[in-house]
């Protein structure tokens, strides 16, 4: 599942990971793409130790036996990690699905944890671009789920979703024991305190955003990418 940052991504790693049958990997090129860019993220230091810094060796990994012997293999990944010198054609032995959410939402969220946040950072143009590139590919058309869509109706969604992937649905996706998961990544304790604490997907409330000139200008550069895709999204 393809995503952005400050999205409902890791709560949706919590609804599969939830379902019994199902192996999970939060972000598996995350230590890559700190190790190769040099970028500030909080806890950097601490996750490219903690992880994988030769991509090919996450892609072995990514396509490789599903840990566990499980028969579903949840795996989340930003966006922005696959970076250009990453060779995409793993992404043909994947189902592919794309988790959306209106950019706004995600630079104010962003910004609170990055206050020199760029376009690149957000994944959205990114998320756009790997889209395209799967469906040039292939007649198959990559699931895209909006983030919203989710938080008001989960269990229609999901359903869906599953319906989508020829998975069967449980209600066991719908809610999870609160804390923390060995599953998590390291960067946990930076990212996830809402998720940490939650036992569900958090019904949708708009929220009123106050953007900076310059956090309005990425929301503005990633809303045509956006609204391509939220064309595109599964319908309940």
């Amino acid at each position: 599942m393809w995503s952005g940052p400050r999205n409902i991504s890791t709560a949706m790693m919590r609804a599969w990971e939830n379902r019994g049958d199902t192996a999970v990997w939060d972000e598996p090129l995350y230590a890559y793409y700190l190790h190769k860019t040099g970028i500030g993220h909080p806890g950097a230091e601490e996750v490219i130790a903690a992880g994988e810094t030769e991509w090919r060796n996450v892609v072995d990994r990514i396509t490789g036996p599903v840990p566990g012997g499980k028969p579903v293999f949840f795996q989340k990944h930003m966006t922005h990690h696959l970076l250009d010198e990453i060779d995409r054609g793993w992404l043909d032995q994947m189902i592919n699905c794309f988790l959306i959410r209106d950019p706004a939402e995600v630079v104010a969220s962003y910004s609170r944890a990055r206050e020199d946040a760029v376009l690149e950072d957000v994944g959205v143009v990114q998320q756009a671009e790997i889209y395209d590139y799967l469906r040039a590919r292939s007649e198959r058309v990559p699931v895209v789920l909006d983030a919203r869509d989710v938080r008001e109706n989960p269990e229609a969604m999901l359903k869906a979703l599953c319906n989508a992937l020829g998975v069967a649905f449980t209600p066991r996706m719908l809610s999870w024991p609160p804390g923390r998961r060995e599953s998590d990544g390291v960067w946990a304790k930076y990212w996830y305190d809402s998720v940490i604490a939650s036992t569900g997907f958090k019904p949708y409330r708009r929220q009123r955003l106050r953007l900076s000139p310059q956090l309005a200008a990425i929301a503005e550069a990633c809303e045509p990418h956006y609204r391509k895709l939220h064309r595109q999204r599964l319908a309940a």
